[in-house]
């Protein structure tokens, strides 16, 4: 949590105002026992009604003053813990994205998303609560022991007793609930990550049937989440009746010796009064400062687990080049070999591969032989665990991202477009896109006559992750994005899978004759790279061959049987 506390560094005036005006506020409700014990002894006592409405008057004026300085100290808490929270999400976000993909992977997209949201919110309103009340209920119990002393010392001594009984309840409880807190926020995890699951993959839990299935796991996780919290809870819940018998045994203690003390004239009735609504307000305080240690052990574990992500640094580290060298290759691979995190065998192994500008690479190979990984090395969304892969004849790994995002444009295989318009979307390859840049991304992309069909052409409305367009729209619009920067690489990661053979041929038509890019197409049917200028089939992360179409048929046998599994399939078709 300590590490946390930077971001109250702008609220300075703030946490300290905040505090001072409640303990200000403290100040005024200490007094009123004070007054009321004035009314009892020298005004009902004496039969003094000028007094009573005298004093009556300052009762209504300690309320008014002390609303008035209450609603500033709250003010003040607010503008604090808001712009704690603000300040917190903003550089968490900052530091998930310096994350690398193998962390991102690891963490777990649900986990984080929670620790945005659930965790940061927590922390929010804990600092919020603890500015008001951490100081103030701790001076309203000292302050009200200091002012019964000033009542009387020998009946105050049974508030010496009461406070450290007290103090060692709620100390214990907080040891035994922190780590149970820590559990039911593991638990919410969970529950995320199966609800996140479930609702991105609804329709193939009905397709295969299994709503039954996914229902009972959820209420599994759900059922170990809800008794965690009943525990935790219950265990809380104890302080409460605690601190109410030792205060209300405090309160009878107080009669007992002060009745003791009125008959023999020591004490008034008033001052016995007085001392019965300080342990009262004792009892407030503490029942206060309990639901209020009970929110910060929430909120430290919360903070524990904020703290969790800022600890882990990003994977990769980024160079400073702008630019490469003059060399031959545009993109070389030199025993290029990567191993995922916690991952007993190499998933891509001992890689050499060399392309000149321009040229058109496609790479195949059956699912899980490492496609997609070998374009994520070229573009640096993992790192090589040994050998190196250039660009420009220098390592990627001297790049900066800027460098590397100006060079690269990247089509992955899931079609992602964002919410917002058509135009919005081709703006993420290049911020001042002309309309004439758009439209012929979009004519190289053949998503050209469909969007003109739309009411607003390239300002038509794009809803979230671009639900209102087909598979085959989405991925011809991601393709437009890339295109639209002008990179000196695209890569297309089987990003062409929806699309017919007729639309995917014009597309790699479209795409020869943008000039000098480099291209790099992932895919898992022949007729969509046989046109390559080099292939590189891979099988279980091996390159089991390097070539052209007609090279390959004759010297790659992994290469033919996927040729001829795929013709004999269409030739079966027909």
């Amino acid at each position: 949590m300590k590490s946390l506390l930077k971001y109250l560094n702008n609220y300075k005036k703030e946490t300290i105002l905040a505090p001072l005006f409640k303990m200000l506020e403290a100040g005024f409700d200490l007094l009123v026992p004070l007054v009321v014990a004035s009314i009892i002894d020298s005004g009902i006592g004496k039969g003094d009604s000028a007094h009573i409405l005298k004093m009556g008057g300052v009762l209504i004026m300690l309320a008014i003053v002390g609303l008035t300085v209450a609603l500033t100290a709250q003010y003040f808490a607010a503008k604090a813990a808001a712009g704690f929270g603000t300040e917190l999400r903003h550089d968490l976000f900052k530091h998930i994205q310096s994350l690398s993909y193998s962390q991102l992977d690891h963490v777990g997209t649900s986990t984080l998303i929670t620790r945005m949201t659930t965790d940061v919110n927590q922390v929010q309103a804990q600092v919020n609560m603890a500015i008001r009340l951490l100081l103030r209920s701790p001076f309203i119990v000292f302050g009200a022991m200091f002012m019964a002393f000033t009542v009387d010392a020998k009946a105050a001594m049974v508030f010496v007793v009461a406070i450290p009984v007290l103090s060692i309840i709620v100390y214990g409880i907080m040891l035994i609930t922190i780590p149970m807190y820590k559990k039911v926020q593991k638990g919410l995890d969970q529950i995320m990550m199966s609800t996140r699951d479930n609702l991105a993959g609804v329709r193939v839990i009905r397709a295969f049937n299994k709503q039954e299935a996914e229902t009972k796991r959820y209420e599994e996780e759900n059922y170990f989440l809800y008794k965690t919290q009943m525990l935790a809870g219950r265990i809380s819940t104890i302080m409460n009746p605690m601190t109410y018998v030792i205060v209300n045994g405090a309160i009878i203690g107080i009669l007992w010796i002060g009745g003791k003390q009125v008959d023999t004239g020591v004490l008034s009735q008033g001052q016995v009064v007085a001392l019965v609504n300080y342990m009262s307000q004792i009892l407030v305080e503490l029942i206060k400062l309990a639901g209020l240690i009970i929110n910060i052990i929430k909120a430290l574990a919360c903070a524990s687990r904020i703290e969790e992500v800022f600890q882990l640094k990003p994977g990769m580290e980024e160079g400073t080049r702008q630019a490469g060298e003059t060399s031959e290759y545009i993109v070389e691979m030199e025993h290029a070999s990567i191993t995922y995190n916690e991952s007993g065998e190499e998933s891509l192994s001992d890689v050499n591969l060399t392309v000149k500008p321009g040229e058109m690479i496609g790479i195949i190979g059956g699912t899980g032989s490492g496609k997609s990984t070998l374009v994520q090395l070229i573009s640096r969304f993992y790192d090589v665990t040994s050998g190196c892969v250039k660009i420009h004849g220098v390592n990627v790994k001297e790049y900066t991202y800027e460098a590397l995002g100006r060079m690269i444009s990247v089509v992955p295989q899931k079609a992602l477009l964002f919410k917002g318009t058509i135009r919005s979307n081709m703006e993420w390859g290049k911020k001042d896109a002309t309309d004439e840049e758009i439209i012929e991304a979009m004519k190289v992309s053949q998503s050209y006559e469909f969007v003109m069909q739309k009411e607003n052409t390239i300002d038509a409305i794009v809803e979230q992750n671009g639900k209102n367009f087909s598979g085959g729209q989405r991925q011809r619009l991601t393709i437009a994005r890339a295109v639209v920067a002008k990179p000196e690489i695209l890569i297309l990661d089987d990003s062409a899978s929806a699309l017919d053979y007729v639309t995917d041929l014009k597309l790699r038509q479209a795409l020869r004759n943008l000039g000098n890019m480099t291209i790099f197409v992932v895919s898992q049917r022949t007729a969509s790279i046989m046109d390559a200028d080099k292939i590189v089939v891979l099988d279980d992360g091996q390159v089991m061959g390097i070539g052209t179409h007609e090279e390959l048929l004759k010297t790659c046998e992994t290469y033919q049987e996927i040729y001829e599994s795929q013709n004999k399939s269409e030739e079966e078709g027909r």
